[in-house]
């Protein structure tokens, strides 16, 4: 993937560096012309085309802050609810994650939603505990965490 945009950026330089001006204008066009010639080698340089990658984190960090507003919406209600109807909540969610770096950062967002906090983890890194201050139906905020951020952060890592 790095020796796609640095090839990426070779041909945006090159052809701005043609075009006798040195503009962004150009190197954008550049750059346009580089995508081109990178998603049609990719096949010869043994790797999927990097902006697939691109893509599926930009698709993650829509998918954090979407998620983000709706726990916000969801705790400013549960805030000015003048009764207390929470019902916290410690779950235990098994991942197929498979790298440190894939669980870290599910436990991130799960932790920076608003509502939800990863508290630990066990031995083998493979099951998160969250504190939920909310649980209605337990398989509910599972099946969320591994249809949501599970799958996007899946998406990103393949």
């Amino acid at each position: 993937m790095a020796f796609q945009i640095l090839l990426n950026i070779a041909i945006a330089i090159f052809w701005a560096a043609l075009q006798g001006e040195f503009t962004s204008v150009d190197f954008v066009i550049g750059y346009v012309i580089g995508l081109g010639v990178v998603y049609f080698l990719r096949g010869s340089l043994n790797d999927t085309f990097y902006m697939a990658r691109v893509w599926a984190i930009l698709k993650l960090i829509a998918l954090f802050i979407k998620e983000l507003v709706t726990a916000n919406l969801d705790m400013v209600r549960i805030v000015l609810s003048p009764k207390l109807n929470v019902t916290p909540g410690i779950i235990a969610v098994r991942t197929s994650l498979k790298t440190d770096w894939e669980v870290t950062v599910l436990s991130m967002c799960i932790t920076l939603t608003p509502g939800t906090m990863t508290m630990d983890y066990s031995e083998d890194g493979r099951t998160l505990y969250i504190h939920c201050i909310h649980v209605e139906n337990t398989q509910e905020v599972i099946d969320d965490v591994r249809n949501n951020f599970e799958r996007a952060i899946r998406e990103v890592t393949k």
